[in-house]
C-alpha cells in the first residue's frame, strides 16, 4: 500500500454517506462508490445471474433488472446468499484493484456494507454516518419512494449494523448528520449550520489522520 492512508465511509439506510463522499471528492480525495461498483459487476455477471435466477430477472432491453432481482432476494436468506456469492467477489477484487491504482496519499472507499469488504482490513479509518430515525426515514421515502412497511424492513435489518467495526484496531469517528436538507438537489445553496458543522467535522478527521485538506 506504500504508506498510503485507506479511509472507509459508511452508514446504515440514508444516513447521508453519499452526501459526506461528495465533500470528501470536493477535498480531492479520490473516491470509490462500491454499490455503484456492484451495479457494474452485476452486468459482467449477468450470465450467471440469469443461469441462477432465470431469464426474467432481465429487462426487456436484456439488462439485469436490479429491482426485479432486490425483491426476489428480499427475505430469502438462500437465494441472498446465492447472490451474494456471484457478486461479492467480483466487487471485492475490483475494490483492491482500486486501491491499488490510486497514486494519491489517501483514498476513500464509499460502502453501504463495508464491514464484509475485503478492503476492511486495509482501512486505516472508518467514517460511521449517523443521523437520527426521523430523518433518515424522511430522506428515504423522499429519495426511494418504497412503502412505509418496505422502509421499514430496511431499517429493522440494520439494526445491528455498527457493532462489527469496533472489533479492530482501526480508528472509528461516529459523525453526525442530522439534517433532512443535505442530500438534496439544492445542499450547494444550503448554508446552515448545520452543514458547516458536519464539514468541520470531516477536515477535523482528515487532521487526525494527517490529511490535509486541500
Amino acid at each position: 500500500m506504500n504508506g498510503k492512508k485507506v479511509i472507509g465511509l459508511t452508514g446504515t439506510y440514508c444516513a447521508g454517506k453519499n452526501f459526506v463522499a461528495q465533500l470528501l471528492e470536493k477535498r480531492l480525495l479520490p473516491v470509490l462508490d462500491v454499490d455503484k461498483l456492484g451495479h457494474q459487476v452485476i452486468e459482467t455477471e449477468k450470465e450467471r445471474l440469469v443461469a441462477r435466477f432465470g431469464a426474467d430477472s432481465l429487462t426487456p432491453d436484456g439488462l439485469v433488472d436490479r429491482k426485479k432481482l432486490g425483491q426476489r432476494v428480499f427475505g430469502s436468506a438462500e437465494e441472498l446468499f446465492a447472490l451474494e456469492n456471484i457478486i461479492h467477489p467480483a466487487v471485492n477484487r475490483e475494490t483492491i484493484a482500486w486501491i491499488d491504482a490510486q497514486k494519491e496519499k489517501a483514498c476513500v472507499i464509499n460502502a453501504a456494507l463495508l464491514h464484509r469488504s475485503s478492503a476492511l482490513p486495509l482501512l486505516d479509518a472508518v467514517i460511521i454516518l449517523e443521523a437520527p430515525f426521523l430523518v433518515r426515514i424522511i430522506r428515504a421515502k423522499m429519495r426511494d419512494k418504497l412503502p412505509w412497511s418496505s422502509l421499514l424492513k430496511r431499517f429493522r435489518s440494520q439494526k445491528y449494523f455498527d457493532y462489527q467495526f469496533f472489533t479492530g484496531k482501526t480508528d472509528i469517528y461516529r459523525v453526525s448528520n442530522p439534517s433532512p436538507f443535505t442530500n438534496s438537489v439544492h445542499c450547494d445553496f444550503l448554508k446552515s449550520s448545520l452543514r458547516n458543522k458536519l464539514e468541520k467535522r470531516i477536515d477535523e478527521i482528515l487532521s487526525f489522520q494527517g490529511i490535509t485538506r486541500v
